[in-house]
């Protein structure tokens, strides 16, 4: 069986490999342009084991070696990366230490999603960045706006505020720059519409999504993104342990006998801490719980504070909700604390 090591680079890959039949070793450099890297692997007998650190522009790479017939594990680069004391880094080293953490057993293989989740996360980033553009849209015509002296702020998007903007005395350039803006808005909404739709049509058919739903405040986005960026949640032991891997947990320095805390960690996926903070705000309107302990926080702290400490309660009880197959409101009465581990079986 071949065992290779992979550093891999957009246009060109370095390897180092060994057959643990004959116990020959040898390193290469691939490139990717000129079809040198897949007939190397396609000619490869398989399966092969091929690690390579977490990295972008690699899905091309990592579906061929699959189709050909091998296996790929992701690892962790931050945790390949300290393996190595060495201050000399190249990519024959980088390659070399892949292999040798996968011939020793130590390669920090990280969970990765199936084709199709990929695909649906597609889906609910290009709904997440036509948003965003939609935003930037609105808010350059509140400034055209409030450079009239016109401050609605949110009532400009009624009928009312609208045509008051519409019939806004412009000069020539500025005019045309809003119908152009007015435009673009109605072209994105017209396309988010349709996504919302797939995305709710996606979320019908997923049964692990359809559970979440039923916790207030959580919708198809949240739902979906969650379900696709947890994975097989029995792979997280406790509560505490999600809250860190979607890095809502604060930041520690602390040393003897002092201890030092910062800001969250944000480590992890952005969208869905983002999600979460948003699903976190309308859950603290309509659950009970959440809504008195939020109250309660925001007597001793800072708004900001409470809305992450909601939301990584919001995180800790999907979570519970899915470890035990639970929907709400029963699994307030099984949500468990975060430093326990669930012992019974799910």
């Amino acid at each position: 069986m071949m065992i290779i090591g992979c550093d891999y680079h957009p246009s060109w890959q370095q390897i180092s490999w060994v057959d643990t039949v004959t116990g020959e070793t040898q390193e290469k450099k691939l490139e990717h342009a000129s079809g040198e890297a897949e007939k190397f692997y396609r000619g490869l007998p398989a399966p092969a084991l091929i690690g390579m650190e977490s990295t972008g522009n690699c899905q091309w790479f990592v579906e061929m070696v699959t189709t050909a017939g091998h296996d790929v594990w992701i690892g962790d680069a931050a945790k390949i990366r300290v393996c190595d004391v060495r201050a000399q880094k190249h990519d024959r080293r980088d390659a070399a230490l892949i292999l040798t953490l996968l011939l020793e057993g130590r390669f920090p293989r990280i969970w990765m999603p199936s084709g199709e989740e990929k695909d649906v996360r597609q889906l609910l980033i290009h709904r997440y960045k036509l948003v965003r553009i939609r935003a930037q849209v609105k808010n350059e015509l509140q400034h055209l706006a409030m450079n009239q002296g016109i401050t609605k702020k949110r009532r400009l998007w009624s009928k009312a505020g609208e045509k008051v903007l519409r019939e806004l005395p412009l000069k020539p350039w500025a005019s045309r720059r809003r119908e152009d803006l007015f435009k673009v808005r109605e072209m994105l909404s017209g396309q988010i519409d349709l996504l919302d739709q797939a995305v709710v049509e996606a979320a019908e058919k997923n049964e692990k999504a359809r559970l979440l739903m039923t916790q207030p405040g959580v919708g198809p986005v949240t739902s979906m993104a969650f379900v696709l960026t947890m994975g097989d949640v029995r792979r997280f032991q406790r509560g505490k342990q999600v809250a860190s891997y979607l890095g809502l947990i604060p930041r520690e320095y602390s040393s003897g006998e002092h201890r030092r805390y910062g800001s969250i960690s944000k480590q992890g996926n952005r969208f869905m801490r983002m999600l979460l903070v948003e699903a976190a705000q309308c859950a603290v309107r309509y659950d009970p719980q959440m809504r008195s302990e939020y109250l309660h926080r925001c007597h001793r702290k800072a708004k900001g504070v409470a809305k992450v400490a909601a939301a990584r309660k919001l995180a800790i009880r999907l979570y519970w909700m899915l470890r035990t197959n639970t929907g709400y409101p029963g699994v307030v009465r099984v949500e468990s604390s975060s430093r326990v581990p669930l012992v019974s079986a799910s």
